[in-house]
């Protein structure tokens, strides 16, 4: 198939593109022509900004394609354009979405009819992929637009443009610093490994029965807390010594009620934090054991999706076991990221041990 993917340097996109080639498609990447990766031969390249609608125009308006991946699109202005340029020229569009979008749910898994959150606590990002798939599932339904949805959720794997998540771990471990579990370490949680994914929109692609819908695209695993931090430590060779963290402290550190300042500080300190600070201790919780959307998920919150529509639609299954997304990542830490790593600031962690006594 002739493809084109709107992105495909960085993570996703580059694990898409790489499996693409794979399977002798013929593959073409559209972006700004910024980021260096390490792309097959037979990739051939467009330079544009998306949000230069001219720039889009030009490249695009008189080409076809069997399919676009259109890993990138953050704002509904971004495929409305698509929608434009595309209509008529291309046979499949898939646009890449977030399980952000859906709400806090105590029924499990989470699946593609479940409720979505746009509420008032819902983030800029999330309420604009919602407003993106409204646009494509209503071109679908009036102008017969060929379009799918696929809801990424906690991608996982080599490269990862967000090194808090895995990449943190790791260092944690090789540096035999003390592990953060929040409570006694039983919330669920789910990873999904990039390079299932990008074999998942493979299978989508000019598959009719995906038009018009929602997918969610992660992992088969699910994981406590506790079985998280174990399985990076069988992977990696070491016996970290685990810290957990009471609940009662949990619940005022997420809701603003516990600010750590620089120095130690006393048990049953109620300070009252601003907006922003709860947001900042949030991700900075949510990310002691990679969790997702704590802007919607609270802390204790077991939250795991559905991929049943995408297997029955597809035949897809995931191939990654989560200890061999670990083992798998792990393998690149070592040989090519552990060189460079990221220089990780654990200062609101060592807050967080002293104020528990265990620094």
């Amino acid at each position: 198939m002739k493809v084109l993917v709107i992105g495909g340097t960085q993570f996703n996109g580059l694990s898409l593109v790489r499996e693409l080639a794979r399977c002798g498609h013929d593959v073409t990447i559209l972006n700004r022509g910024i980021t260096e990766a390490p792309l097959p031969a037979s990739v051939r390249r467009l330079k544009a900004d998306r949000t230069d609608h001219g720039r889009m125009r030009e490249l695009l308006g008189s080409q076809e394609f069997d399919c676009v991946q259109d890993m990138c699109a953050y704002r509904p202005e971004d495929v409305k354009l698509m929608t434009e340029i595309l209509r008529g020229r291309v046979g499949h569009y898939i646009f890449a979405s977030s399980t952000v979008i859906y709400a806090p749910s105590h029924i499990l898994p989470i699946h593609e009819g479940c409720p979505v959150d746009r509420s008032d606590r819902q983030n800029e990002y999330g309420l604009n992929k919602l407003l993106c798939e409204d646009h494509l599932l209503r071109e679908n339904r009036q102008h017969g637009f060929p379009a799918s949805i696929a809801c990424f959720s906690m991608v996982f794997g080599p490269r990862n443009i967000l090194p808090d998540r895995e990449q943190r771990m790791f260092v944690r471990m090789i540096e035999g610093r003390k592990i953060l579990v929040p409570g006694v370490g039983t919330t669920i949680g789910q990873i999904g490994h990039v390079d299932d994914q990008a074999r998942a929109l493979r299978m989508m692609m000019m598959n009719s029965n995906t038009f018009g819908k929602r997918y969610n695209l992660t992992g088969g695993d699910c994981f406590t807390d506790l079985g998280y931090v174990d399985t990076f430590a069988r992977v990696v060779g070491v016996e970290p010594e685990k810290v957990f963290i009471p609940a009662e402290v949990m619940d005022d550190l997420w809701a603003g009620r516990l600010k750590l300042r620089g120095a130690p500080v006393q048990a049953h300190v109620d300070i009252r934090a601003s907006a922003p600070d709860r947001a900042g201790h949030r991700f900075r919780l949510s990310m002691l054991i990679q969790r997702i959307a704590p802007h919607l998920h609270d802390w204790q919150r077991s939250t795991f999706f559905s991929t049943e529509r995408l297997q029955h639609d597809t035949g897809w299954r995931p191939e990654y076991s989560f200890e061999g997304a670990v083992q798998q990542t792990w393998d690149w830490m070592r040989t090519e990221a552990l060189p460079e790593r990221p220089g990780f600031d654990f200062a609101f962690e060592d807050r967080l041990l002293a104020h528990l006594g265990a620094l």
